[in-house]
């Protein structure tokens, strides 16, 4: 068993700032987690916790039920794999892969078997006698990654372990480490900043700021229905449009209301908002909820001027300003064949039924029924 379980956990340092602060969460034996956050967010704190490779200045750890807070880390049957790889370049990678087994002195036929059955997973059994230097950037990874897969560890522990590669190799390695954690059905704990990872790796994604957890979710539940403003603006790109507006009532009708925009809220939200009517809100959509054409009849009309268009092959980004609405920028995702002028004007479609409102006090959403 390799659950994990953090209760109240905190990691202060000498000038008392908290990196971390009051982090509860529990990872299920086998499940893939995202720590998701911008820079500085405590994500990497929080696994270097789990790892014992930081103190917990306050709270409890738990893995497999076990409390690890005084456990050394060597002892935690967990496996860590940087951002940096941490290679031994003067060692070949067989030699790599097999360090850590010879450190806990395991047979040389179990530790050679190992190395071969680890290294045939990962495609790198024709480097096995190169050293560090003479591998790509992907390579160097999926020995990285090898080191780690050898030990059999109970959980593994991935600190932006692909952020150093290109694109390509990116999303190809996206793509292995799934197959990878599938096959396996290990623990795996992913720390990264980037939200197609976190949308396309995780089963869950635990996002973080300021060393706290903001929210935890399977990945299309945090998309559909963020937790606060920060949670809307952070995953996804390009993120939630969101826009200081107006509640207004006419009689059953409720309306947002902002410079030149005006759009009718769907009647199944109007109980849930109804509170926030003559009051200031934030109203967000999502860009591929607006759309260029009319496709349902309840869709609503948006007037805007175009200031960008991101020609991005696969889609057309259309980046507009509303009259009225001096602070923000409006991104709507369109189809590839989409063209305008700059400084055109254009009539596009908004599908209310994806809308949200929060709160402009405490930044939280609004509570809603589904539509």
């Amino acid at each position: 068993m390799a659950d994990i379980e953090l209760r109240n956990v905190s990691k202060r340092y000498t000038n008392r700032v908290a990196a971390v602060e009051d982090v509860n969460l529990h990872i299920r034996d086998g499940e893939f987690m995202i720590f998701l956050g911008p820079s500085g967010c405590g994500k990497s704190t929080t696994l270097r916790m789990i790892a014992g490779l930081e103190n917990i200045s306050g709270g409890e750890l738990f893995i497999g039920g076990k409390r690890m807070n005084d456990v050394a880390p060597r002892d935690r049957n967990i496996a860590v794999v940087f951002q940096s790889y941490a290679l031994y370049p003067h060692m070949t990678v067989a030699e790599n892969l097999a360090f850590g087994l010879k450190m806990h002195k395991r047979p040389q036929n179990e530790i050679e078997e190992r190395v071969k059955r680890v290294s045939a997973m990962l495609g790198i059994g024709q480097f096995l006698e190169r050293k560090p230097a003479a591998l790509s950037g992907g390579q160097r990874q999926r020995v990285a990654l090898g080191r780690a897969l050898v030990r059999d560890p109970a959980a593994f522990l991935l600190d932006e372990p692909l952020s150093n590669l290109d694109a390509q190799l990116r999303a190809d390695m996206r793509l292995e480490l799934v197959k990878l954690h599938r096959q396996l059905g290990s623990t795996i704990i992913h720390v990264t900043h980037d939200q197609v990872e976190a949308m396309t790796m995780g089963e869950r994604i635990c996002i973080m700021k300021d060393g706290r957890v903001v929210q935890v979710g399977a990945p299309l539940d945090v998309y559909r229905n963020p937790a606060n403003t920060f949670v809307a603006g952070f995953l996804a790109s390009p993120p939630m449009n969101l826009i200081e507006a107006r509640l207004v009532g006419e009689g059953d009708t409720l309306w947002v209301e902002a410079g030149a925009l005006r759009l009718r809220v769907p009647a199944a939200y109007r109980e849930a908002y109804r509170v926030y009517v003559d009051k200031p809100v934030i109203f967000g959509i999502r860009a591929e909820d607006i759309h260029a054409h009319q496709a349902q009849p309840d869709w609503q009309v948006l007037d805007a001027n175009v200031v960008a268009l991101e020609t991005l092959g696969a889609e057309v980004v259309l980046v507009m300003g509303i009259s009225g609405i001096a602070r923000a920028d409006i991104a709507a995702r369109l189809g590839r064949d989409y063209r305008a002028q700059i400084g055109s004007r254009q009539q596009l479609y908004v599908d209310l039924a994806e809308m949200q409102l929060f709160d402009p006090q405490t930044t939280n959403a609004v509570p809603r029924p589904q539509a």
